[in-house]
């Protein structure tokens, strides 16, 4: 595991696995989880919007956090709110995903979100970030061969 936490303790705890999204507790666990989406911390939004994505509850709330996530300041949230959004709601998530890879910086959240779309309209994009043999050309390669294209 990496070493990397958040500063939340709640959202450390999620971590451990000791934070239910169900049950008696999972509301408002759901509610702290969304609103530190909007956290002054980086560190706590990118865990936030991470765990949000890799939730398996859906609905208005949801959807309207991460696509809240998918406009942050710092890319990585980004991308973690793009990939919660492709998994959800992939006509949604499809645009702003092809925004990220028209900017000059990208990262691995935003070509796993590529590759959880798998549409071969964003095969072209990716193409730029495939070069190399560094995580996120290699997570850009797979997000093109996902799209039904061949990678480089």
């Amino acid at each position: 595991m990496s070493d990397y936490l958040p500063k939340s303790p709640f959202l450390a705890s999620f971590v451990d696995a000791d934070v239910p999204l169900d049950g008696p507790e999972g509301e408002a666990n759901l509610d702290r989880l969304i609103a530190l989406m909007g956290d002054a911390d980086v560190s706590n939004r990118d865990w936030a919007a991470m765990l949000l994505a890799l939730s398996d509850r859906d609905d208005a709330r949801i959807r309207a956090a991460l696509r809240m996530g998918a406009e942050d300041v710092d890319p990585v949230v980004r991308g973690e709110a793009l990939c919660g959004l492709a998994r959800r709601d992939p006509a949604v998530a499809l645009p702003l995903v092809r925004r990220e890879l028209d900017r000059d910086e990208s990262n691995i959240a935003v070509m796993n979100a590529a590759e959880e779309l798998a549409d071969p309209t964003l095969a072209a994009s990716l193409l730029a970030w495939a070069e190399g043999h560094d995580p996120v050309a290699e997570a850009a390669r797979d997000a093109i061969r996902a799209c039904g294209v061949a990678a480089t």
